[in-house]
């Protein structure tokens, strides 16, 4: 778009008008009938300085601006970081009018992620100087310098508001200033952030305060968009439609051009919301992450504050990132804006939990890929803003040669406050332990679990750990073979476990569990149940990343892990159907009266002499696709078969490793160890969810899987007998509503 040309009727004597002065005076002649001739007298600005302290996330990010003034017309001069040659700042402007197109001799940047540098542009006339601290930089002339006037605004971020690409900048911003005049190196090298300065900047931003307004009046009105914030007295922005805009009168917002001819974004957004919604696939009531595919999708700090559940979640959105979502009822989810992002020396987020330190404030500890654990302290009660720690990170990854090498890995933590101690379970090959008085300053204990018989697997990744009644339950994953726990005594800073399970058998999805401790005393838990389908399906959906339901985990008499749904799920069911009269049963019965792929069902049933008693679930008229879930009293087994769940050729339980999907063997009947006691009849909580089952049994066992039927009539339900008589005691049966939006 090109520029209009302004008319101007004033002239002032060489001098510049303050804008702050100025929207003053336009103020007080609000009413006045010459209101519109005023802004015509304007003077425009043409010499400037644009002044900014920046720290670039990457040194490979391409076309972002670190301050931008524009006209209102298109027009702007900005501060950019690698729009033509790769790493080098330049004058950004429009279609390239004042941009010096050849910048390969230009040194490129060098700076680590937390030096900050001092970037300014000097525009006297038609010349154009830039300088990196203090030092020139590159120059060269233009044809004809840009004018500004009262109706010019600034955005720090974005590099202007009608960019076609809506490059936006990655980093830090300290300080940022705009002065009317053209400064000379001398007054260039006396600057120093979050210091005033002779001459006074027309416009400056400290973000001391906490907070992104602009200090100086030029600009009294500032928003932020995107993910962007103010941490610590710095401006951070992720690079992915953050940014700040900062105006006299009505802000304006990035004019992103339309995705596609012919459409725009409503349409785009009502488009993939009808997609979603006619997925057969996709879960109506578990948790599905909103941000496309996830991969990993790991639960991680999880707590309950202030009356509501808060769940992060690992996401891909420009690197590993922690999503976050909150809910009053652990059943509908509201998404908040990403927890935590790459930056301030990690290169992304991976997984960890959460806890409330000595000051009574939620604390994160995670860990930072490439640096190692690192811990982020709430900045609100809505655990919207998170501080890192400067100290971070606060064990690094251990190189060789240094005291750690190989007595621990800084990877994926948990933490916890005991007392006046915080201690801290490092995952890894061997779990390590680590306590601390501050947060800051870290002691390794040595092994957390010293017999390495208690870890079943590769590895003890994930870790949480927490008190069950008069027991500590310790709670990981080993990649290879999914999730598991150990059950035992912690006494003395020393954990010795007296028993195992795995929540996790051979083709199975669940993995990376997380927990939480709510205000009615439950200790809450979630798994990431993880695809089936092959990458090319997965693309090709759209989406994918589901949670597992909300299961409360208890210690029974014998000390051995109880685990059964959360009650609110009761609030969902819709449709019953109940049969309480006895009945039996010996081969298969159909259930007419019971169809769906979002059912909830409850059955309770004596085996008897029967060899196998169970559920058929999804399956087609003639048996084409379906899901089993038998009990064998003899083998003391409970199995889920998917051997015949689909017939498409997308889905593979690759083994080992819940995530596998291509590689290893292809295993599709989970084995969970269940036996009965005396008398004790089966009792089953099936819940189905489209590509997703849960079978809860008798409250100490629960198996998980995805399932893909690709036939639309796959939707019966029958009860079956193998071998013998079994009696029915009870059956019910409900629709289950939905939770999400789509």
């Amino acid at each position: 778009m090109a520029c209009r040309p302004r008319r101007r009727t004033l002239v002032t004597q060489g001098k510049t008008l303050e804008w702050a002065a100025l929207a003053a005076a336009l103020t007080a002649c609000a009413t006045c009938p010459a209101r519109a001739a005023e802004d015509k007298r304007v003077p425009d600005i043409t010499d400037k300085t644009l002044v900014v302290w920046a720290a670039p996330a990457s040194l490979t990010q391409r076309g972002g601006s670190a301050l931008t003034l524009e006209n209102g017309d298109d027009c702007f001069d900005a501060i950019v970081f690698g729009e033509l040659a790769p790493a080098r700042w330049m004058a950004g402007s429009n279609f390239f009018r004042r941009t010096h197109r050849q910048q390969d001799a230009w040194a490129a940047e060098t700076a680590d992620p937390e030096a900050f540098v001092q970037v300014a542009i000097v525009y006297e006339g038609k010349q154009i100087a830039i300088y990196r601290n203090g030092v020139r930089y590159a120059d060269y002339s233009v044809g004809q310098p840009q004018a500004f006037g009262p109706q010019s605004f600034a955005v720090i971020g974005l590099r202007h508001v009608a960019a076609g690409d809506g490059a936006c900048f990655a980093g830090a911003i300290e300080d940022a200033r705009i002065y009317g005049v053209a400064l000379t190196p001398e007054q260039l090298a006396a600057l120093k952030p979050n210091q005033p300065s002779t001459p006074k900047p027309l416009a400056w931003w400290t973000f001391e305060d906490g907070k992104p307004a602009e200090r100086m009046g030029a600009f009294p009105n500032t928003r932020l968009f995107g993910n962007a914030r103010v941490v610590d007295g710095k401006l951070v922005l992720d690079g992915r439609g953050s940014y700040l805009v900062s105006a006299r009168g009505e802000v304006p917002s990035w004019r992103g051009r339309v995705p596609a001819a012919g459409s725009d974004l409503i349409a785009d957004a009502r488009a993939l919301r009808a997609r979603l919604l006619a997925d057969p696939h996709r879960p109506r009531y578990h948790f599905v992450s909103p941000e496309g595919i996830c991969m990993p999708f790991d639960p991680n700090g999880a707590i309950f504050w202030r009356g509501r559940y808060h769940l992060m979640y690992i996401v891909q959105h420009g690197g590993h990132c922690w999503g976050h979502a909150v809910s009053h009822d652990l059943l509908h989810w509201t998404i908040l804006p990403l927890a935590l992002v790459p930056g301030h020396g990690d290169q992304g987020i991976f997984s960890g939990g959460a806890f409330v330190n000595k000051e009574g404030r939620p604390t994160i500890i995670y860990h930072g890929c490439g640096v190692g654990n690192c811990i982020a302290i709430a900045r609100d009660d809505e655990l919207i803003e998170w501080q890192k720690l400067p100290s971070n990170p606060i064990v690094p990854i251990p190189k060789k040669g240094e005291p750690g090498e190989g007595k621990y890995s800084s990877w994926d933590p948990h933490g916890w406050l005991e007392g006046e101690t915080y201690y801290a379970i490092f995952g890894g090959g061997s779990p390590t332990l680590f306590k601390s008085s501050d947060l800051k300053h870290w002691e390794f204990q040595g092994p957390f679990v010293t017999d390495r018989k208690w870890i079943r697997g590769g590895d003890a990744s994930c870790p949480d750990f927490f008190p069950l009644g008069d027991r500590h339950v310790f709670l990981f994953i080993a990649h290879d073979l999914g999730a598991q726990y150990c059950i035992g005594r912690w006494e003395k800073e020393k954990f010795a476990p007296e028993s195992h399970g795995m929540m996790t058998w051979a083709g199975g999805r669940f993995f990376a569990p997380e927990t939480l401790l709510d205000a009615k005393g439950r200790r809450i838990l979630w798994g990431w149940v993880c695809e089936a389908r092959t990458p090319a399906a997965q693309s090709a959906a759209g989406w994918g990343g589901v949670m597992s339901l909300p299961r409360v985990l208890s210690l029974a008499g014998d000390k051995t892990l109880r685990i059964e749904p959360i009650a609110e799920l009761d609030r969902l069911r819709i449709k019953p159907r109940h049969r309480s009269e006895a009945l039996g049963l010996d081969g298969d019965r159909p259930l007419e009266d019971a169809k769906g792929d979002c059912l909830e069902i409850a059955l309770e049933i004596e085996p008897g002499a029967a060899r196998q008693v169970g559920l058929r679930v999804r399956r087609s008229p003639a048996g084409e696709e379906e899901t089993v879930i038998a009990f064998d009293p003899a083998a003391k087994m409970l199995r889920l078969d998917v051997s015949r769940s689909s017939l498409s050729t997308d889905v593979r339980y690759g083994w080992p490793s819940p995530f596998n999907v291509t590689g290893g063997s292809d295993e599709r009947v989970q084995k969970a160890p269940l036996e009965l006691r005396e008398g004790e009849a089966l009792k089953l909580r099936v819940f189905l969810d489209r590509s997703i089952v849960e079978v809860f049994a008798n409250g100490r066992q629960c198996v998980t899987q995805r399932i893909y039927p690709s036939r639309g009539d796959a939707l019966g339900v029958s009860l079956f007998s193998l071998g013998g008589m079994a009696k029915v005691r009870s059956l019910d049966i409900w629709e289950m509503a939905a939770t999400n939006a789509w």
